[in-house]
């Protein structure tokens, strides 16, 4: 299929849909793709309209050039001389902030069908935590993760404090927030923070590998798969149990399932229809 390329509204974030898989790129090289205004608006409602587009079965989201994102846009906050409040209150800039989280790092993490983050280059502070919002994290061996908060005097935002505690335990979050030491490709599969390393010219195709298998997958247990897991990162054992029981017998009655079972007796691979 052509790749059918979407109008996001700003040049700081470029859209591309092809067979199943959107792709979302950060769009500021020069910036090490730190986001803007325009780029997290944009963001925003490309993941809105991602998760209810039934074209849409796979999302990824890369940076531009040599870069993933470097989070906030430290410069323009120095210029601003403020960082998080501007002409806002207090409480507006709060109320703001909670809503960017949630529609962003938030939508990546709860949306029901399958996130990766492509990482040609460094993931720092924000950056790191939309990486790690997503299910899947694919890294160039020559990138590099850092939270980075540390070092401009910010505690963390977009969900970052949660999603490494989640994949690497409290001590070891406590100890990359802290220090914000910088994290390797290897030592990022080491520790679980990525699923996959590999050279960077080879970034790109081995993203597409696992999209498309993604994409061509059954999509209705995909949903409810994901919701299972993160359910069963803060819920109690009754309750994934549960959960996992409702979702299993709405599973067995899609023409998905049944495809998938005809497909097992006869010994070829299954051809999903998302039904």
């Amino acid at each position: 299929m052509t790749a059918q390329h979407l109008d996001t509204g700003t040049a700081d974030l470029l859209a591309e849909l092809q067979d199943g898989v959107l792709t979302l790129t950060l769009n500021r090289p020069d910036a090490r793709n730190a986001m803007s205004k325009a780029m997290n608006q944009a963001l925003q409602e490309q993941l809105a309209q991602a998760e209810f587009n039934p074209a849409v079965k796979c999302l990824v989201l890369t940076g531009a050039g040599q870069g993933f994102c470097a989070g906030g846009d430290v410069k323009g906050m120095a210029a601003a001389g403020d960082g998080t409040v501007g002409a806002q209150t207090i409480d507006e800039a709060i109320a703001r902030q909670r809503l960017n989280q949630r529609a962003t790092a938030g939508k990546l993490f709860k949306m029901p069908k399958p996130t990766i983050a492509a990482l040609p280059g460094a993931a720092a502070g924000a950056g790191l935590s939309l990486a790690l919002a997503c299910d899947l994290r694919v890294m160039a061996s020559t990138a590099i993760m850092t939270t980075a908060f540390a070092r401009v005097g910010f505690s963390g935002d977009y969900g970052g404090s949660y999603f490494l505690t989640q994949l690497v335990g409290s001590a070891k979050a406590r100890e990359l927030y802290y220090l914000s030491d910088r994290v390797s490709a290897e030592e990022a599969l080491r520790l679980g923070l990525t699923n996959w390393v590999c050279p960077p010219e080879a970034l790109r195709s081995k993203t597409r590998e696992i999209a498309l298998r993604l994409a061509k997958g059954p999509t209705v247990a995909f949903r409810y798969m994901k919701e299972n897991l993160n359910r069963a990162m803060a819920g109690e054992v009754d309750d994934c149990l549960d959960l996992e029981a409702t979702h299993h017998i709405h599973c067995g009655q899609t023409e998905d399932h049944r495809e998938a079972t005809q497909a097992f007796v006869a010994k070829r691979e299954p051809v999903f229809q998302g039904r």
